[in-house]
């Protein structure tokens, strides 16, 4: 056998030696795969879960003074804090967003609302006159911006009567059409019937999908909210111009509605929409707190979101 034929003996043999490596390389996955459990004894965790169970709470040291509060996703349907937010609560004149929301449902933006004359002798803050026209759009930026009671009333009874039924029955279907099962209202603009009953009541979790629904339904008028200011000219040439109940409004990013409410058995409420990216929007509502410690919660409660977005504990 000459050096050519031991060289070509000796590839065949290294050939087969690796055949064999190769065969008992796979023998040995396949008895694996066929002697392994039917399924993980530890199910790997997804990053994303991973992720979040080891993010800053930047909820966990936020004061909060409010007998309710919460922070809800709009965009992703998710409770980021809550404290007794499925509470039933007085709603004060919160309880106007469920009577814009109705009007803007039933009516359009253009239909003309008269201010009647029993509604001007209601509390303040008022600002009409008898017989005074405007768009509903007009009124309803009037009425929310400056928590006008007698721009809610008047906005109440031009939607109940188009509708043909009771102001509270009214009220009570735009309520069932949104699920908002701890919502219902007596009147259009939250003020307390008597020492007793309350114009709305509603929890934080309500609030936070109506201010959401709201943004949706009308959302130049929830925009008005945002500024210092709202000016409107009704149809006879009348220019009105109110000032925002919430001061804090030039201070949160990206806002895109506010709304305040105070009577004596309902204390200081707040609700607040705002976007934390594009097309991101949250909503924070705070329910039975003082006066001025609504602004104070909502304020906290706007820093923690968005550090719980930036993934850190605090801003």
């Amino acid at each position: 056998m000459d050096a050519a034929d031991l060289q070509k003996l000796a590839s065949r043999t290294r050939s087969m030696r690796e055949m064999g490596i190769a065969l008992l390389v796979a023998s040995a996955l396949l008895a694996l795969f066929l002697f392994q459990p039917s399924g993980p004894a530890h199910p790997p965790v997804a990053r994303g879960a991973e992720a979040a169970s080891t993010a800053p709470d930047a909820f966990a040291r936020v004061p909060i003074e409010a007998k309710a509060a919460i922070v809800y996703d709009l965009a992703a349907g998710k409770t980021l804090y809550q404290k007794n937010a499925d509470a039933q609560l007085p709603l004060a004149s919160l309880t106007k967003l469920l009577t814009m929301y109705a009007a803007f449902s039933e009516l359009s933006p253009a239909t003309p609302i008269a201010i009647p004359a029993d509604v001007t002798h209601l509390d303040a803050p008022h600002a009409f006159s008898a017989g005074q026209v405007f768009t509903l759009s007009d009124l309803a930026r009037l009425t929310l911006t400056a928590s006008l009671n007698d721009g809610a009333a008047a906005i109440a009874e031009a939607t109940a009567a188009r509708e043909n039924r009771s102001e509270i029955a009214m009220l009570a279907g735009t309520a069932a059409a949104l699920g908002l099962s701890q919502t219902y209202a007596v009147n259009g603009n939250g003020l307390d019937v008597s020492a007793m009953i309350s114009g709305g009541y509603g929890s934080a979790r309500d609030l936070a999908r109506l201010a959401g629904a709201l943004v949706k339904e009308a959302p130049d008028v929830a925009a008005a909210t945002t500024g210092g200011t709202a000016t409107a000219v009704s149809e006879g040439g009348t220019s009105l111009t109110v000032k925002n109940t919430d001061p804090m409004v030039g201070n949160i990013p990206h806002l895109l509605l506010s709304k305040t409410g105070y009577t004596d058995l309902a204390g200081g409420n707040l609700a607040l929409v705002f976007d934390v990216g594009i097309g991101h929007p949250v909503a924070v509502v705070v329910l039975g707190s003082s006066p001025e410690a609504r602004f104070t919660d909502g304020t906290a409660l706007v820093a923690a979101t968005f550090a719980h977005f930036a993934g850190v504990a605090s801003l």
